[in-house]
């Protein structure tokens, strides 16, 4: 275990680099135990994942169940993933359930993907979604989700190899959806998940490397939306309770998603169909860092009913301080002002570890006396004193700014997190399609363009999606395979 312990941490029941890794800075860690049986290659799975399918930081560090927000269908890998207000397939079951409410008959659809393939050649994510029509009834559709990370090898702390096992991550989803206009839709999941990660736990957890959860989708559609040419749709996926893997008390929040989809028709003749589509997609997780409320200069140092109580992590007016989440319910409206809005001194640390508690005690200073403040030497003095006095510092002793300023806290931050999906579907007659897009996420620095391809005869439907990126991308040369079947 030397090997992996001495470059990765555990990062609660997900998996981090070390601290000096790019883009993960921030990160709250804890020591990995001897006798962890985790392959270096199983934890950079999920740090990939982490890093390219959450758009906030924070918010990263925290979500659970984060397979969900892998986009299936290679139609949609073809457009950019943009198909909140497409959903005219199966695969609507995933993207927005309230498309089915429109289509009438039945459809399988299946995809088969080899996944991160810059990373692993036995990685491999699996869909399969169906639908039907019941006239009276509505439409009943679902779709299987299944993830396999690959065979990983067990050790022992002397890295001693222990056997095999395989990892993987599969979700259930039952669709239903009905019109309540000639023009509107509504549709619903309801899901059940499974990860299994490892049989045993790590070192002194407690519990299994496992965890089984539920949850369930909201979708609306509006078509004709205030021009005949343009289509509404609105999808909030994966509401539910906490995932938890080895520890309920280390439990995170599903990765609860807002996405608002625009689609329009360029033009629509019997031959020749354009569609531009866009979807702008908000992560609904509220984190926040080891932050001072009120204001008195330290985290914590309280209980819960404000008595004084060093080391403890509320402040005097019972507010916790450490790090956490909100839940769901206050989560889906603190998302977008968490970070900014309600303000806060942040303890920071310079390797992404546990602060010291207090905010400031420092200060820069020409520490050898040659006129210049050297950064790069850490020429930080402690301050006199304590927070609030006269002369104390602003500074942490790795020269970090703690005390909040409007740079610090903007809502252009968070509208930074916000991913963006532009696709564009060319279709002549009913047989072929060209499609083009563009998945932007400028926190999680994706810039990646795609391209594809369909094909539709007697019923029969072939697509295939390509997501191109920069050479070392995990997503580079990704290609999505999609078969579907009405009847």
């Amino acid at each position: 275990m030397s090997e992996i312990s001495s470059r990765l941490i555990i990062l609660d029941n997900k998996y981090s680099l070390n601290a000096n890794n790019n883009g993960l800075k921030g990160l709250k860690y804890r020591k990995i135990y001897p006798g962890d049986v985790f392959m270096k290659r199983l934890i950079l799975i999920f740090i990939l994942i982490s890093k390219y399918f959450i758009t906030n930081l924070s918010a990263q560090s925290e979500a659970g169940a984060i397979f969900l927000l892998i986009a299936p269908g290679a139609r949609a890998g073809g457009m950019g993933e943009a198909q909140v207000a497409v959903a005219n397939d199966a695969y609507a079951s995933y993207w927005n359930p309230a498309g089915l409410g429109f289509l009438g008959g039945s459809e399988l659809a299946l995809m088969h993907v080899n996944w991160l393939p810059g990373l692993a050649n036995d990685m491999y994510y699996e869909f399969f979604a169906f639908r039907r029509k019941f006239e009276t009834l509505g439409t009943i559709g679902g779709h299987l989700i299944f993830l396999n990370l690959g065979e990983q090898t067990r050790t022992s702390e002397t890295g001693e190899e222990l056997g095999t096992f395989t990892s993987y991550m599969s979700s259930f989803s039952l669709s239903y959806s009905a019109l309540i206009s000639e023009t509107q839709s509504f549709g619903i999941n309801a899901k059940v998940s499974y990860q299994h990660l490892v049989e045993i736990g790590a070192g002194s957890e407690k519990g299994k490397g496992t965890s089984l959860d539920f949850g369930f989708d909201l979708g609306y559609m509006h078509k004709k939306w205030i021009s005949p040419k343009i289509t509404l749709g609105v999808n909030l996926s994966n509401i539910g309770p906490k995932v938890s893997f080895i520890d309920p008390d280390q439990a995170d929040p599903q990765p609860t998603n807002l996405t608002i989809g625009l689609n329009y028709a360029l033009f629509d003749s019997k031959f020749n169909k354009l569609n531009i589509v866009y979807d702008v997609d908000k992560l609904l997780v509220s984190s926040y860092p080891d932050m001072d409320w009120d204001g008195d200069g330290y985290i914590g140092r309280f209980d819960e009913d404000g008595n004084l109580s060093p080391g403890n992590d509320y402040n005097k007016e019972g507010k916790l301080e450490i790090a956490h989440t909100d839940p769901i319910y206050l989560a889906l409206f603190t998302s977008w002002f968490d970070d900014w809005f309600l303000g806060g001194d942040i303890d920071k640390s310079a390797s992404g570890g546990t602060g010291d508690r207090v905010i400031g005690g420092y200060d820069w200073d020409d520490a050898d006396n040659d006129g210049i403040i050297d950064i790069e030497d850490g020429e930080m003095v402690k301050t006199v004193g304590e927070p609030g006095d006269p002369g104390w510092g602003s500074y942490n002793e790795w020269g970090q700014k703690e005390v909040g300023n409007a740079k610090d806290r903007s809502l252009s931050n968070e509208i930074d997190k916000l991913v963006h999906n532009i696709g564009l579907e060319y279709w002549y007659g009913q047989y072929f399609a060209i499609r083009t897009g563009f998945y932007y996420d400028k926190t999680g620095k994706i810039n990646n363009p795609t391209f594809g391809i369909g094909l539709r005869f007697a019923g029969y439907g072939f697509d295939f999606g390509y997501t191109y990126g920069e050479t070392g991308h995990p997503l580079s040369n990704t290609m999505r395979f999609s078969l579907n079947m009405e009847f």
